[in-house]
């Protein structure tokens, strides 16, 4: 147990020192489960705008953001555009009651061991990266206000006016 609290502050240091994936950086991978087993995956989604939102229940912006996130996806998905909400409670009863509440049609994915927000270096939550259609990040979010949403709506439009040579 202790080695497990020892890796999980390392790897939060280094978060810290390195801080998120940064604009024009390939986005790392990304594979996580969905609640009823079946993985998503960023790769399954190149050549769409995805972004990629990292929150927790405990997170008191996260109860905004996540039903705004939501929106725009309903909104635009059929543009091309996908979220995947990657939840980091290591419990998952606390990740189902706060779902319970928020419906949603948006991908949302588990990981508890923290890989993924380690993989981007997440140090705040929420934090999202909204990567273009040739797998690169492009918008660094971390935090939430009622702003927020509308930056995120700009930039969602300009990326799916983007169209990229492959």
């Amino acid at each position: 147990m202790l080695s497990l609290v020892v890796v999980a502050l390392a790897t939060a240091a280094l978060a810290r020192v390195s801080g998120p994936v940064q604009p024009g950086q390939p986005a790392p991978a990304l594979r996580l489960p969905k609640a009823d087993g079946t993985a998503v995956s960023l790769a399954d989604n190149r050549g769409k705008v995805v972004l990629v939102d990292f929150w927790a229940s405990w997170c008191g912006p996260c109860k905004a953001s996540f039903p705004a996130l939501d929106a725009l996806y309903q909104e635009l998905r059929d543009r091309g555009f996908e979220v995947i909400a990657v939840n980091v409670d290591q419990r998952r009863a606390d990740a189902n009651a706060f779902l319970a509440d928020k419906p949603h049609t948006m991908s949302v994915v588990f990981d508890p061991e923290g890989t993924a927000p380690s993989a981007y270096g997440v140090t705040g939550m929420p934090t999202s990266f909204l990567i273009g259609r040739d797998g690169r990040v492009r918008f660094v979010h971390i935090g939430y206000t009622s702003k927020t949403v509308d930056a995120y709506r700009r930039e969602i439009e300009q990326l799916l006016a983007e169209t990229t040579e492959e």
